[in-house]
């Protein structure tokens, strides 16, 4: 049966953005669901940042991450590799990993490539869940995450922006999508 993994990141930033470049990962979550949209497994870990160490108070308030969360985390280059112990027995059967929009594929790319990590999800197709949604409901742009939930007549659960909550809701999402 196949499987599909749906990953959110949350990273460093502050008021107004930052560019992605400038950004790094604070918390990992993911979610590893079947067809239905039902949860099979879940991992979630804090990242500590290595650049810029010191969230911004903008950072905290967005995410609920505390200071002391990050610095008990340890960094990418440990975390990494225990993400990617965890997938590997399901690796074989997973259909493609997704995220709601671009970015967290793009900032895996870029922690990947700057930390020099090996990942499995190279090879594995991705699917913007965001656009996928779109293009579905007919929508003139893509709607957030929250915006989504409500035009499918679901409610978020849990915290907004906490990164095993939003892969999880986005989850949600995703049999919405699928063919049938």
């Amino acid at each position: 049966m196949p499987h599909w993994l749906v990953i959110d990141l949350e990273a460093t930033t502050d008021e107004g953005g930052w560019p992605v470049t400038e950004m790094e990962i604070i918390e990992i979550g993911a979610t590893l669901v079947n067809r239905d949209g039902r949860e099979v497994d879940h991992f979630q870990r804090f990242v500590r940042p290595l650049r810029r160490p010191l969230l911004t108070p903008f950072c905290r308030e967005l995410t609920h991450i505390t200071q002391a969360n990050i610095d008990s985390a340890a960094p990418l280059t440990e975390v990494w590799p225990a993400f990617e112990r965890w997938l590997a027995p399901y690796h074989p059967k997973l259909e493609s990993w997704v995220s709601w929009g671009d970015y967290d594929r793009k900032q895996l790319l870029q922690e990947w490539q700057h930390q020099q990590l090996h990942s499995g999800l190279v090879q594995v197709p991705h699917m913007n869940l965001k656009q996928r949604f779109a293009k579905a409901r007919r929508l003139e742009r893509p709607l957030g995450l929250n915006g989504a939930l409500q035009l499918a007549g679901l409610q978020f659960c849990g915290q907004q922006h906490r990164a095993l909550e939003d892969a999880r809701n986005t989850a949600r999402l995703l049999p919405l999508v699928l063919p049938g």
